[in-house]
């Protein structure tokens, strides 16, 4: 190798300045989610004069803590290349399964575990069809979507649970601290917890390796199943605890809660930077997204617009999040 070819060998290995973390920091999504919330915190503030109350701020967390501890679970399953449908079924039969428990007379303990081990044996019949049986995700769970919700309207018909303890209320009527509901206290923990599993453990770079190549990922010694099984539980749970949370708040159980509450938890998966084909992701991404999601209805609702437009608005923004990324590769190639 002479003189030339050896400078221009040592060039190449020197890093590049756009490469270093914090420029691909700037650059990330995640960075323009976040710009995303300032921007829209800031109108929100100016469009109505009741948006900067420290309770009504409060409030708004109600409108994302529920779907967002189910997108943190979400985020995972899709990584790994899977989908679930039937988490807003899911939370109306595990509501429903707590108002019979808390009409046979049992206490607040007793509801509480009953909504999230029927959540968790959801997610497990889910988990099973899927990685036993080896059917696609997408149909199993729209099948499950009307199972589970079907099995509600037929316990309840056209009735509702109502009574549930005082004591019951505080998981999703509770405040820790000042106007720091319980709620978004949950979703921080379980935020930290699923960012310390997926970016820093074995695990999380299993859910990734099977979301790039399953088949690859098993001939490299990860147990691709089990590993897809456990994404079924762990979402199935966060239904359940979601299905305590809004049962709490609510104080009643209706076969149609949660009714479309899917759509706005894919749409906080994928609109956190999450490929719906799998393999990329990140939980700070999808931790931004509940809080854009959050603010951009909240300020809806402040604003009162109805919820028919709120539906269109979360439904443009799922198809625009899916679109943006292969305009953009198209727009490059030319």
């Amino acid at each position: 190798m002479n003189l030339a070819e050896t400078q221009q060998t040592t060039a190449r290995q020197i890093p590049d300045r756009l490469t270093t973390p914090l420029v691909r920091t700037l650059k990330s999504w995640e960075s323009l989610l976040l710009l995303v919330a300032i921007g829209i915190f800031i109108l929100n503030s100016f469009a109505s004069p009741y948006f900067l109350n420290a309770w009504n701020l409060s409030d708004a967390t109600f409108n994302f803590t529920e779907k967002a501890m189910i997108a943190l679970a979400m985020a995972l399953l899709i990584i790994a290349g899977e989908i679930d449908l039937s988490v807003a079924s899911i939370i109306a039969l595990a509501s429903t399964a707590m108002g019979l428990v808390m009409q046979a007379g049992f206490g607040t303990p007793a509801i509480v575990a009953t909504g999230l081990v029927t959540g968790l044996l959801c997610g497990a019949f889910n988990g099973v069809l899927v990685t036993r049986l080896g059917l696609p995700s997408i149909v199993v769970t729209i099948g499950t979507m009307s199972l589970f919700r079907g099995i509600s309207y037929i316990v309840l018909g056209d009735g509702a649970f109502r009574g549930y303890p005082s004591e019951f209320a505080w998981f999703g009527q509770g405040y820790v601290f000042w106007v720091i509901t319980v709620e978004l206290t949950i979703f921080a923990i379980l935020a930290v917890i699923y960012g310390i599993v997926l970016h820093k453990t074995n695990f999380g770079r299993a859910v990734y390796a099977i979301g790039n190549n399953a088949t690859a990922a098993n001939f490299s010694g990860i147990r691709v199943e089990r590993v897809k099984f456990i994404l079924f539980l762990l979402t199935g749970l966060m239904s359940g605890l979601a299905a305590v949370c809004l049962t709490s708040r609510l104080g009643s159980t209706r076969p149609s809660i949660a009714s479309g509450m899917e759509l706005e938890v894919v749409t906080m998966v994928v609109l956190g930077g999450v490929s719906i084909l799998g393999g990329s992701g990140s939980i700070p991404g999808v931790v931004i997204a509940a809080f854009v999601m959050g603010l951009v209805t909240f300020g809806l609702g402040l604003l009162n617009v109805p919820g028919i437009v709120m539906s269109i608005v979360i439904g443009a923004l799922l198809i625009g999040v899916i679109a943006l990324p292969r305009i953009y590769q198209n727009l490059r190639r030319k």
